[in-house]
């Protein structure tokens, strides 16, 4: 190549570096054509392998970081998971303790059932829509079967869980037809029918606010069945066996049994008898003083505690708890959801232990104790007190209730017979109220008394500091201030018991199931509040109260009784609250063996109004005269002047002609009714009433029934309180019922209540007592 075309070259490659350069060259040569653009950017800059570098190495720490966390923060939850998915859970429920009586009496207990539960993912067939169809039918037969809404169990048996919930609670007669259902279909997988427990009641109403009652899922709710449900529930077992990836059994597995641990059973310290009688004549009380807001009683033994009987009337039907009773049925449906639930939360509350009260005249007790155990008086001083018919506190006067005539000078036993509000304020001051509030905390009223029950509240006092001359004087005689019934009755009962505080209890003993072994609940001593002297002065004066001041309606024949009469009155600020009446009973006097307290809410009947002695009284003396005697206590009774006199034994005259039984019958000196369709000379006598043994005065009803006729009860009894005993027998009489009576005087008891129907011949007890009046 000449040198003039070697300048033409360098002259166009200076004149542009980014234009694209064509050499031609020949075959042979060396140099090599470039025929593409050139740009010096198209380098590859250190930087740019830099950021990559560093981008990878951020991506490897971000995959490391989340495989730790995965492996050490969350690992326990995914093996868990991985472990339910992998594996199958059937649980295996406990048999909940049944509840008994210190008798022995079930009063709580566990049926068995079924609940029923289906395997959605194991209800397949061969094709998509063969299982679609067997799912349909599955659905259809159970909801059926079981009258449940059938799409809700379709969307159930279409679920992807493992297990799923359709009925608890299942009768065995249902039962009986699933597994006749599932066979006629041939189906033998995906639907389980698990053992399960039902809570049953047999006494329905007995003791229900004691006992209370579970939920569907076998929890206590309410009462001891909450209280206790720890100890009564048990410990649930389960067999846990492999699934595949699809959900299915793996067959012959490894498959781990965990029994469960069944629930211990409890033995009240409840009396099934003495609950009976009891609720017998609250119920009676209530209805005949037209109780506003019911009533309650306790039966206490004070020597170890342990609670005999509570009862609160109204009551409800434990097997039906969501039912409103009679009482709130008259108004349920006008309430609100909000009010419903309130007034179904009332109905089972125990009111011996979850309301609290102004004890009114019965704590005057717990005053004469203090001021004997202080040596401030003692029983029988003369002049010691003196009742005007009121007192002045400060600027304000307190009357006695009997203030138009008032009791002028008495002793410490005469203030308590009487009852005397003046008499009470003078001796409360001389105590002080330091001296007091000691003795309060010593007999336990300022805390609860942890007896077991549910809902157990504390009492509501005010502060000491807060004590002035009008505090301390109506605290003295029981007032503006609040106790449970519980917290009163377990205070006398120390009284009762020497001096000696127990701890109140409910639970008798626990037994294992599982093992047998039985573990009993031991009396507990709390202290020694006042001296075995005190307490027995203090007896001595109730048993004066009884014999002749306010207590003489609760006097049963042939036992010794001492007790205190309670009427306490509403605040000004809730005057709508009502009269609370009461009355505590112990007896005998003597190694007292139980103790009773009455209280009565806002007793609305004018006719008997609402002082504790003449409502609460009568009732405690029903109580105790069937008490004792099941009890076993002895009766120091040898006259027999005040009781039925003239009695005859009633002959069996059953499986006898009609007309011979007449015969016979009248001449053992009763009145023959005959109920007869057939010939009396002919036709047998298949019932009596009263039954043979029964003991009558003559000239009594004996009804006789032939054979193919029944007994009716049909008639009502007629309300006889308030009558002598002549009025009494000729009132029961006109109706072709029986008398028999203890005492004398006028009618203050009987043991069916006024309009409760009963057979014709039916034999009526009845107590009569003289007319109350006053101790002087």
């Amino acid at each position: 190549m000449n040198n003039k075309n070697r300048d033409i070259n360098k002259k166009n490659i200076k004149k542009s570096n980014t234009k694209s350069i064509k050499i031609k060259t020949d075959k042979n040569s060396n140099i090599i054509n470039l025929n593409r653009n050139f740009n010096a950017k198209n380098l590859i800059y250190t930087h740019k392998l830099r950021n990559t570098f560093i981008i990878i190495i951020l991506i490897f720490i971000l995959l490391i970081g989340r495989i730790a966390y995965l492996q050490f923060v969350d690992g326990t939850r995914l093996k868990e998971l991985a472990y339910q998915q992998q594996t199958i859970n059937q649980i295996l429920s406990p048999k909940r303790g049944n509840i008994y009586d210190s008798t022995g009496k079930a009063l709580a207990i566990s049926a068995q059932v079924d609940t029923i539960t289906i395997n959605p993912t194991k209800i397949v067939g061969n094709t998509d829509e063969e299982t679609q169809s067997l799912k349909e039918t599955v659905a259809k037969g159970l909801s059926d079967i079981f009258a449940l809404d059938y799409n809700e169990t379709l969307q159930k048996v279409n679920s992807t869980s493992q297990v799923e919930t359709i009925i608890k609670k299942v009768e065995q007669e249902k039962v009986d037809e699933l597994k006749t259902w599932m066979e006629k279909n041939s189906i033998s997988v995906g639907i389980n029918i698990d053992e399960d427990t039902k809570r049953y009641y047999p006494y329905d109403d007995l003791a229900s606010n004691v006992i209370g009652f579970c939920g569907s899922d076998n929890q206590g709710l309410s009462g001891i069945e909450s209280k206790w449900d720890s100890v009564l529930t048990g410990t649930p077992g389960k067999i846990v066996s492999s699934q595949d990836s699809s959900q299915k059994e793996i067959p012959n597995a490894e498959e781990t049994y965990i029994s469960a641990e069944n629930g211990s059973n409890l033995t009240l310290t409840l009396d099934l008898n003495i609950q009976s009688i009891i609720e017998k004549y609250l119920e009676q009380a209530v209805e005949k003083y037209e109780c506003k807001d019911g009533g309650n009683v306790i039966v206490m033994d004070p020597q170890t505690g342990g609670i005999l009987g509570m009862a609160c009337y109204p009551d409800y039907n434990l097997n039906s708890p969501y039912t409103p009773n009679s009482t709130l049925a008259k108004t349920y449906d006008s309430l609100t959801d909000e009010e419903k639930n309130e007034a179904l939360y009332n109905m089972w509350s125990n009111k011996s232990v979850a309301d609290s009260y102004e004890p009114g005249s019965t704590f005057k007790l717990i005053t004469a104790s203090v001021a004997l155990e202080e040596g401030i008086t003692t029983t029988d001083k003369a002049g010691d007190f003196y009742c005007k018919g009121s007192q002045e506190v400060e600027d304000r006067t307190i009357n006695c209730w009997r203030n138009y005539d008032p009791h002028g000078s008495q002793t410490l036993r005469q203030a308590l017979c009487n009852s005397c509000n003046p008499a009470f304020i003078q001796l409360g001051a001389r105590i002080g109220a330091p001296t007091l509030y000691k003795y309060y905390q010593s007999f336990g009223l300022f805390e609860t008394t942890d007896s077991g029950l549910y809902g157990e509240q504390n009492s509501i006092f005010h502060k000491l500091d807060e004590i002035g001359p009008v505090e301390l004087a109506t605290y003295s005689f029981g007032q503006r201030f609040q106790i449970t019934p519980l917290q009163m009755i377990t205070a006398v009962s120390c009284i009762a018991n020497d001096g000696i505080l127990m701890k109140p209890y409910i639970v008798k003993s626990i037994t294992n199931t599982d093992t047998g072994a039985i573990t009993e609940t031991e009396p507990t001593e709390v202290r020694q509040v006042i001296s075995k002297s005190t307490a027995e002065q203090v007896k001595s004066m109730m048993e004066s109260v009884v014999l002749e001041g306010t207590g003489k309606n609760v006097a049963v024949s042939g036992y010794s009784i001492g007790g205190k009469s309670g009427t306490s009155e509403p605040t000004e600020a809730n005057v709508d609250a009502g009269y609370v009446s009461s009355f505590i009973a112990i007896s005998p006097i003597e190694d007292t063996q139980l103790v009773v307290l009455l209280t009565l809410y806002d007793p609305q009947n004018e006719e008997y109004g609402y002082q504790g002695g003449s409502v609460a009284a009568p009732v405690v003396s029903q109580m105790l005269s069937e008490i004792l005697p099941y009890l076993g206590v002895a009766s120091n009774n040898t006259n027999d002047d005040s009781t039925s006199d003239n009695l005859i034994t009633v002959p069996d005259v059953k499986n006898k002609t009609v007309t011979e039984a007449k015969k016979i019958l009248t001449e053992a000196g009763f009145n023959c009714k005959v109920v007869c369709s057939g010939d009396e000379n002919s036709t047998l006598v298949a019932d009596q009433n009263p039954k043979p043994g029964s003991e009558l005065s003559s000239n009594s009803i004996i009804m006789l029934y032939g054979e193919g006729d029944t007994v009716a009860t049909s008639v009502s009894v007629p309300d006889l309180s308030g009558m002598n005993l002549s009025q009494a027998t000729s009132a029961l009489k006109n109706k072709n019922l029986n008398i028999n009576y203890s005492g004398s005087g006028v009618v203050t008891t009987q043991d069916y209540a006024k309009d409760e129907l009963v057979p014709e011949g039916t034999i009526i007890n009845v107590t009569l007592k003289p007319t109350l009046t006053d101790a002087h």
